[in-house]
């Protein structure tokens, strides 16, 4: 069974394969959910989250091992991480770490991987408005 390690939280937990990534931390009692740079986590997961629809982005996770143990990017998490956009037009997600960040609520676990929750996102990086 794959094993998923919070790195922030110092968390280490089995899950089944095939299990959601968001249910199997709440589960745990990792809170996957933050606004911006781990600022409004507990009301983003209280109120301001979308409960698991990946509507809202809030549950976004950064997956710094494993990522190859992970279900694919399906079309929600490209539009929310990618940029399928005509040039003039940017995509507010590009702020580093583009292949590494997921939504843990589309995400399912294949094999063991280790995740880092409300990961930093570089504002004033040179990526911002490209």
């Amino acid at each position: 069974m794959p094993i998923i390690k919070f790195l922030k939280e110092k968390v280490e937990i089995e899950v089944p394969v095939g299990a959601n990534l968001r249910q199997a931390a709440l589960k745990a009692g990792v809170n996957p959910h933050s606004l911006l740079n781990g600022m409004g986590a507990a009301i983003s997961k209280a109120i301001l989250n979308c409960h698991g629809l990946g509507q809202c982005g809030t549950c976004r996770v950064k997956i710094t091992k494993g990522m190859e143990n992970t279900s694919k990017m399906g079309f929600i998490e490209k539009l929310r991480f990618k940029n399928p956009l005509p040039d003039p037009l940017p995509a507010l997600a590009f702020v580093g770490n583009e292949d590494t960040l997921r939504l843990s609520c589309q995400t399912l676990v294949n094999g063991d991987i280790e995740v880092e929750t409300a990961p930093q996102l570089d504002l004033f990086g040179e990526n911002f408005f490209s």
